[in-house]
């Protein structure tokens, strides 16, 4: 009994190796039809608005390029920022205190506090940054027409150039008493950025009759137009934006305007320095004598500081105004 027992437990074990052997895979038939989808997976943790910062930050230049060229503009380079500590400039001289008071609708004078970290005029001073997280971002922080704080009545509605004009404006105007004036320091004048009241013929001393600049009337977005050609944020101007109207130009004496401005500008800083009202700093710039002056003298030495150390465009941005507002105030020193 054991033995046939033995025999048949044998007979079990070859018949398995067999089975075994004959059950190796062959090779792979023809794919079958697809079955049915299957149940959708959970939803994604990735936030959609992560998706479009690519839009920006990738590597085609549009900030890095920007950037690179603001870097080395007065805005990106300069020290005017830490004057933005002081209440009476924090609303210019600090970008994070212009964005704040543009905000709030206020004029430079209406800032109270002065910023104690004062930043640079940077891509957040000018531009909205991070509201929709894609290109529609660099929205200017505003477009809106500017009341001139220092002259009553007067507003410079330039297009994009407005958002400019919230600072490139006279903090004050010429003002005479009794026929005469006091100059109180050598900052004497309009201080900084009279550009838009040049523009507008406008600001000047004395009696001399100016008028809006085709460079301000006929120019679409009038400092962006010029400033910033092809996105170039030196804020130098370029000769490529003249060309359009003067198609001959080379540089910017167009007709030989720059070289006459340069000679008035020279023929009334000697009449100044003759009567002992303007004086050279550390850097050679002549500056202007504290004193009591006649309106007349006192007017030319304001129109000398707003248009040959304010303004700098040598008569570009107005050439009738600069020109008569000169050779008026070469007359009022003879």
């Amino acid at each position: 009994m054991i033995k046939r027992l033995s025999i048949l437990l044998a007979l079990v074990v070859m018949l398995t190796l067999a089975l075994a052997a004959c059950a190796q895979a062959g090779p792979a038939g023809p794919e079958g039809p697809a079955g049915p989808a299957g149940p959708a997976g959970p939803a994604s943790e990735v936030n959609e608005q992560d998706l479009t910062c690519t839009q920006c930050h990738d590597s085609t230049g549009l900030i890095s390029g920007h950037q690179a060229t603001w870097s080395i503009s007065r805005h990106g380079s300069g020290e005017s920022f830490i004057r933005g500590n002081a209440a009476g400039c924090a609303g210019c001289h600090s970008g994070a205190t212009f964005s704040a008071r543009v905000a709030e609708g206020l004029d430079p004078p209406s800032v109270e506090e002065g910023d104690p970290n004062p930043t640079r005029q940077d891509c957040r001073t000018c531009h909205q940054i991070h509201t929709t997280y894609t290109r529609d971002d660099f929205a200017l922080e505003t477009t809106d027409p500017v009341a001139l704080y220092a002259l009553e009545g007067v507003t410079f509605d330039g297009g994009k150039g407005n958002l400019c004009v919230n600072c490139h404006q006279p903090r004050t105007a010429f003002a005479a008493e009794n026929g005469s004036v006091e100059v109180t320091s050598i900052r004497y004048g309009p201080h900084h950025g009279p550009q838009s009241t040049l523009l507008l013929g406008v600001g000047g001393a004395g009696d001399v009759e100016g008028g809006p600049a085709a460079h301000g009337s006929m120019v679409a977005d009038t400092c962006v137009t010029c400033h910033l050609v092809d996105g170039n944020h030196t804020f130098a101007p370029n000769i490529a934006a003249c060309q359009d109207c003067h198609t001959d130009a080379e540089n910017f004496d167009i007709n030989g305007l720059q070289t006459r401005v340069e000679e008035l500008i020279a023929e009334l800083e000697q009449a100044l320095l003759a009567k002992g009202m303007v004086a050279a700093n550390a850097d050679g710039v002549y500056m202007p004598v504290p004193g009591t002056y006649p309106e007349a003298e006192a007017g030319a030495l304001w129109n000398y500081v707003y248009i040959a150390i304010e303004d700098k465009s040598t008569g570009v941005h107005n050439p009738a105004y600069t020109v008569a507002l000169l050779e008026a105030s070469i007359e009022a020193l003879k």
